[in-house]
């Protein structure tokens, strides 16, 4: 099979909707890995497809990754961003926390200090689970095992309840113009309960997410008080976002 016959049935696996990853690519057309992995990259470049950890996705906008997939991006570029959420966070605050993976880098840098986490996800309530100081609650709701966020009427009605001084949030996509987007009708619905439940709306997401759009619009730019992203976000994005909402890449002294 010559390498553009390869990379178009590659094209073709990867549309039905389903992840392909490198070590099956590789035993389905007998080629080494790093031959798949070259036809993958040339995939990206061309706009085709995205790369994950081991293999690729649709870039159709309504497409999910899982929770691990989202993991493992731009991991160190989400520890970045948690350390600047976190250090906004003071003893006494009470904090809600979306499910996402950057927020619960943000979860893991709270430990120990005296204040109340409420989360819509199970992997952050786990996080402070033996931590004494601070107080946590889980919000009930229906699970959505892709994300692993609790979600939908339950999780409203909870919300609906509560109030918070910070309110960190999660999302797949930020468009100036479309706003703040998530692939997932009931999830955007809770997380617009969640930031009517908060005083400070933070939204945080590393620079892959601006200027990507998703199926569901949860708010306006505008409706967010800041957004915490990392320093690839570009200089045309930071002037266009800038203008609709108050950007922090790194610490202000």
């Amino acid at each position: 099979m010559f390498a553009e016959e390869r990379k178009t049935e590659i094209l073709q696996l990867v549309k039905i909707g389903n992840p392909v990853t490198v070590t099956s690519l590789s035993q389905r057309f007998g080629v080494s890995e790093s031959t798949v992995r070259r036809d993958l990259q040339e995939l990206e470049d061309n706009g085709l497809i995205q790369r994950t950890h081991g293999g690729a996705i649709s870039v159709q906008t309504g497409f999910e990754m899982s929770f691990q997939e989202k993991e493992v991006r731009f991991l160190t570029e989400k520890q970045q961003i948690a350390t600047l959420a976190a250090n906004l966070v003071n003893d006494g605050e009470t904090v809600l926390i979306d499910s996402g993976t950057t927020t619960l880098e943000i979860a893991r840098l709270l430990r120990s200090k005296k204040i109340t986490v409420a989360t819509n996800s199970m992997d952050i309530a786990q996080v402070f689970s033996d931590d004494a100081g601070v107080e946590t609650v889980l919000l009930g709701g229906t699970l959505r095992k892709n994300t692993r966020a609790l979600v939908g009427y339950l999780t409203n009605d909870a919300l609906r309840k509560m109030y918070f001084d910070k309110v960190f949030l999660a999302a797949n996509g930020i468009d100036a113009e479309f706003g703040i987007t998530t692939p997932n009708l009931t999830e955007a619905e809770t997380k617009r309960y969640m930031l009517q439940a908060g005083k400070e709306k933070i939204l945080v997401a590393d620079h892959s997410k601006i200027g990507q759009r998703s199926l569901c619009r949860i708010c306006g730019l505008e409706e967010i008080d800041l957004l915490i992203t990392d320093k690839g976000i570009n200089d045309a994005d930071d002037q266009q976002l800038g203008a609709l909402v108050r950007i922090m890449t790194q610490t202000i002294l």
